[in-house]
């Protein structure tokens, strides 16, 4: 197999938030029913801005990516043993580049009913509780500031 045909260990994180600290969580579907900000992988021919700009898309129906912000900052994790098969052999962390959007309001969100199964928009404390990933806490804490 050449590398094209595994996934690509690099991913992004958007903390999608409104002036109010409102935060939008999106709960996974099976099997992992956990809660998360925007996240998914980069294609293999594709920046991170252009896969952040593709997964709103995909995963909210938001299609207005003009305030979306490169934080310029990335998370290294390892990838769960379950999920390494996805990956070229020996490959065991995966790069995920962070990105916020601030919006004014809590809004209808489109979900993706492959992806997810349901959204809240929750008080930045909640959504701290509410997310799974450590790297999704620390996103949440450092970039949902009111403005």
């Amino acid at each position: 197999m050449n590398e094209q045909q595994y996934k690509r260990p690099e991913s992004i994180l958007i903390v999608v938030y409104t002036q109010a600290e409102e935060v939008l969580v999106l709960r996974r579907n099976y099997p992992d029913y956990f809660w998360q900000s925007v996240a998914g992988s980069l294609e293999w021919d594709e920046t991170p801005l252009a896969a952040a700009q593709r997964e709103l898309r995909e995963e909210t129906g938001l299609v207005d990516t003009s305030d979306l912000i490169d934080c310029h900052f990335s998370n290294r994790f390892l990838i769960y043993p379950l999920w390494r098969h996805r990956y070229a052999p020996g490959t065991v962390s995966n790069v995920e580049h962070v990105f916020k959007l601030q919006i004014s309001a809590p809004c209808e969100i489109l979900l993706d009913p492959k992806e997810h199964s349901e959204y809240q928009w929750l008080s930045k404390l909640d959504a701290l509780r509410r997310v799974a990933s450590h790297t999704n806490r620390d996103a949440i804490k450092e970039l949902v500031r009111a403005t």
